[in-house]
């Protein structure tokens, strides 16, 4: 070490405890670039003081909570420290009279579900990776899946927040109560930032009842077409369903997922409802096994930071892929626009002779899935891109297969990007977290 780190180093050791502090490993490594240290403050105020004492030095930070996204965004311009959220693991409260949480950024989402059941609540959140991924992690990344449709994003279950700037401060906004509009809406802007103008240390959510039973069902249908008419049909009646998402794919027809919630009666009723909406269709009851899907779009990925969907063979819709590079992009379009987009995806990978899944919600988010020559998936996704955006739509790459061309992770950010610049140099003016990874270099 050189004696300007070593004196550093030094200055941490007067914040945390010599177990908290460690050289960096290849494992840390993010995006191919490797920090120096890596570091796992115990109470918020040590992570505060931390980041404190590195901005102070100019050091890159990378915020980590359970390490399941860290491939997602732009790769670093520099990253010298890990700041870990792992020891911040706790549930701090329950409210459960008034449907509230208060949960540190490092507990796993697994771990807040089985403390919310306790009193037969949950946080309708199912985000991936369960098992590993941290409440900082998914609002950073604003992750959310299927149940959305029903409950909402984090932007809407978040109700609190407390925060590290660089600058050492912890700032808080927000309360413990559904109702409330205390301080700067400081919850819906981290929400998403990648860890860009704060490190999330805690946050509050409002709550739900845990359902009574489940039930879901899958319809196969015989074109993009039909299945985008039974979706809007779906949404137009009375159903009172949870869930809809819509499988598609080169190899097989198209087919759609369906999620109840409730008691046993109301689910039969459900159950007739929707037999006498499909009369025309073909129908099956499926294994909740289904709503893994999300997940197993990754099972095919090379990425460290993306584990493998354990999901029995009955319920696999995964399509044997040759060995060639994979990409994997959260995409947006109108949910009446959902044939056209297809059209534009089989068009696309058909073109750059590519292999291609993709699983899209009734929200109008989807996910896609591009196997094969990485010059291929370059052209192919920057004309989806553009066929995208064109129609009010977005992609944005997750996964960065190796060999890939230089590719923005984010596209056009439209007419917010001033603001976003003018947030960024307030609360982060050297660029100390994340440097370089969220839109256009912030």
């Amino acid at each position: 070490m050189t004696p300007t780190s070593a004196t550093l180093e030094s200055n941490f050791r007067a914040v945390l405890g010599a177990d908290q502090i460690r050289p960096a490993t290849p494992a840390d490594t993010v995006c191919g670039v490797q920090p120096q240290l890596a570091l796992e403050p115990s109470t918020e105020q040590q992570l505060a003081e931390a980041l404190g004492l590195a901005n102070e030095s100019k050091l890159a930070v990378l915020p980590r909570g359970g390490g399941t996204k860290l491939g997602w965004g732009n790769p670093p311009s520099r990253a010298d420290v890990i700041l870990s959220t792992a020891r911040l693991n706790k549930v701090i409260e329950h409210a459960w009279a008034d449907l509230t949480a208060t949960v540190e950024a490092g507990c796993t989402i697994k771990a807040l579900q089985e403390t919310l059941a306790q009193h037969g609540q949950r946080l309708a959140l199912d985000p991936l990776w369960p098992e590993r991924a941290t409440i900082g992690g998914i609002l950073s990344t604003n992750d959310s899946g299927a149940l959305r449709l029903r409950f909402g994003a984090l932007r809407d279950l978040i109700i609190g927040v407390t925060i590290a700037l660089p600058d050492g401060t912890l700032a808080r906004s927000g309360g413990k109560v559904v109702k409330n509009v205390a301080g700067y809406d400081l919850p819906k802007l981290v929400t998403g930032a990648l860890g860009t103008v704060g490190v999330i240390t805690r946050a509050v959510f409002r709550l739900h009842p845990l359902p009574h039973h489940t039930r879901s069902f899958t319809i196969s249908v015989s074109s993009p077409q039909e299945a985008q008419e039974l979706i809007l049909t779906i949404q137009d009646s009375k159903l009172a369903h949870v869930a809809l998402q819509s499988h598609l794919c080169q190899e097989t027809p198209p087919s759609i997922d369906i999620l109840f919630e409730g008691t046993e009666a109301g689910l039969d009723a459900q159950a007739a409802r929707l037999r006498a909406l499909c009369q025309s269709a073909k129908f099956a009851q499926s294994s909740p096994a289904v709503w893994n899907a999300r997940q197993e779009l990754w099972s095919h990925s090379d990425s460290q930071h993306a584990p493998v969907a354990q999901v029995g063979p009955e319920s696999r819709r995964t399509v044997s892929l040759a060995a060639f590079s994979f990409a994997i992009a959260k995409i947006s379009a109108l949910p009446a626009d959902l044939a056209h987009t297809v059209g534009l995806i089989r068009g696309t990978a058909d073109s750059s002779h590519l292999h291609w899944k993709s699983l899209m919600y009734a929200t109008g988010l989807g996910w896609l899935a591009l196997e094969g020559p990485a010059n291929n998936l370059h052209r192919a996704l920057s004309s989806l891109r553009s066929g995208l955006e064109q129609r009010q739509g977005s992609l944005v790459l997750l996964h960065r297969p190796a060999g890939l061309p230089t590719f923005d992770a984010w596209g056009s950010p439209g007419d917010s990007l001033p603001l976003m610049k003018a947030v960024r140099s307030r609360l982060d003016p050297f660029h100390t977290l994340n440097p370089s990874r969220f839109l256009y270099g912030l």
